[in-house]
């Protein structure tokens, strides 16, 4: 896996990906940007969060669930110092379906963060990494 990551100018930065997809990168007017683009931090927290998700819901679907919609919050809490490294991250899965068992869920939402999210997991030798879920019946 590669990427490649292009100053464009003031701390504006375009990353570009081996499979083709490219992000806008930027930082806020008090350092330099122009609020254009996520910032680096918030990105690592959309990996996180795309990563468990996308786990989440093919064990969900392999288990044969009715699954209409998963949407996943994650909130991060930051050090004060320098640098600004996260100290906790919490994953909040929202799961809505016919007929979900609260069961399935939960055992797929702790299979993502035991064994399978590679992102999670490597945040989490470094940062406390808190999960839950609740099932919407529709």
């Amino acid at each position: 896996m590669q990427v490649t990551v292009k100053w464009v100018d003031g701390v504006m930065f375009v990353g570009e990906t081996g499979s083709g997809h490219a992000v806008v990168m930027d930082g806020p007017p008090d350092h330099g940007g122009r609020n254009i683009g996520m910032r680096p931090m918030e990105m690592l927290l959309l990996g996180v969060g795309g990563c468990s998700s996308f786990d989440v819901i093919q064990i969900l679907q392999k288990g044969r669930n009715d699954l209409v919609k998963c949407v996943a919050e994650v909130t991060a809490e930051r050090v004060d110092a320098i640098p600004s490294v996260f100290s906790k991250i919490h994953l909040h899965f929202i799961v809505s379906g016919h007929d979900l068992k609260p069961a399935a869920v939960e055992r797929a939402v702790k299979l993502s963060a035991e064994k399978y999210c590679s992102a999670s997991i490597m945040l989490s030798k470094a940062v406390e990494i808190t999960h839950d879920f609740e099932v919407i019946e529709l």
